[in-house]
């Protein structure tokens, strides 16, 4: 059977940990932006978590496939990924690195018949770490000074429909989501950058995270594996889950909603339809 328990958790868990070791001596000891081809900043942190995270899977999950963020802007993705392969961002959220805000995380999550069921998202900087293992539950841990880890469970709120609290990108706004939130009336914003934004929805501080725009799957697996973990859930604009692997994990993703408590669901696709964004998703997806 292949291994899906909590050995295999704690192992993923600590390779965040020391990926995120690699991002912190490159902000102490500062680092050069480069433009990818797509625009978006890489810095040598991206690079050097990377490489820790691709030897550390080789020996943890030997032979599963890894679609990993820097190595297929490299050209160097897997050819096939099957059933169970291993997505990963070393470092989401580079322009929180660049700018210091320390909202920034480290991904890996393992997908399983094209859902995410395992899932490790990992801030350095804050001296969080938030894991999820599908059906069995999630936790959040605090990483303190002797590197040792404090644990606890963690779960989705109920929500009042009346006082939504919504997550809204600090670096990926606009137009579209200002528009998103004018449709939830009474609701309250509260800004957060990278994967940390499913992690507020699955520890109870937060109800509702809108993407108005695409991502890509190593941007979200991680995150989306610890929200089902907790109880929440991660749709597309038409109520149906995200679906990975279908392009071989390197074609962006729709439009999507995660939520905690299930009854948010209607008033976010229903926020989502009058804006007029419900299209967006077959565009993109297909």
């Amino acid at each position: 059977m292949f291994p899906t328990d909590d050995t295999l958790l704690a192992a993923l868990a600590a390779l965040a940990v020391r990926a995120g070791r690699e991002i912190l001596a490159v902000a102490a000891n500062g680092f050069e932006v480069v433009a990818k081809a797509d625009a978006s900043p890489v810095t040598v942190a991206d690079q050097r978590a990377e490489a820790v995270i691709l030897a550390g899977l080789a020996t943890i999950l030997p032979g599963v496939p890894v679609v990993a963020e820097e190595q297929v802007s490299a050209g160097l993705a897997p050819s096939e990924i099957g059933r169970r392969f291993v997505l990963v961002d070393p470092l989401d959220g580079t322009r929180e690195f660049v700018s210091g805000n320390g909202e920034y995380t480290v991904n890996i999550g393992l997908v399983e018949d094209g859902r995410p069921i395992l899932g490790v998202v990992h801030a350095p900087a804050l001296g969080e770490i938030h894991v999820g293992r599908v059906g069995a539950g999630a936790a959040k841990g605090r990483i303190e000074a002797d590197g040792s880890i404090v644990w606890a469970p963690i779960a989705v709120r109920g929500a009042d429909l009346a006082r939504l609290t919504v997550l809204a990108s600090r670096s990926h706004g606009g137009a579209d989501t200002e528009a998103y939130l004018a449709q939830l009336a009474g609701a309250e914003r509260l800004p957060a950058g990278s994967s940390l934004k499913f992690c507020r929805v699955a520890e109870g501080e937060a109800d509702l995270y809108p993407r108005l725009g695409p991502t890509m799957e190593w941007d979200t697996a991680a995150g989306a594996a610890v929200l089902d973990a907790a109880g929440g859930r991660v749709l597309d604009l038409a109520g149906t889950p995200l679906v990975y692997g279908r392009h071989g994990a390197r074609r962006p993703q729709g439009w999507f909603v995660a939520i905690g408590d299930a009854t948010v669901l209607e008033p976010a696709l229903v926020a989502a339809r009058a804006c007029g964004f419900a299209a967006a998703t077959a565009e993109i997806g297909e």
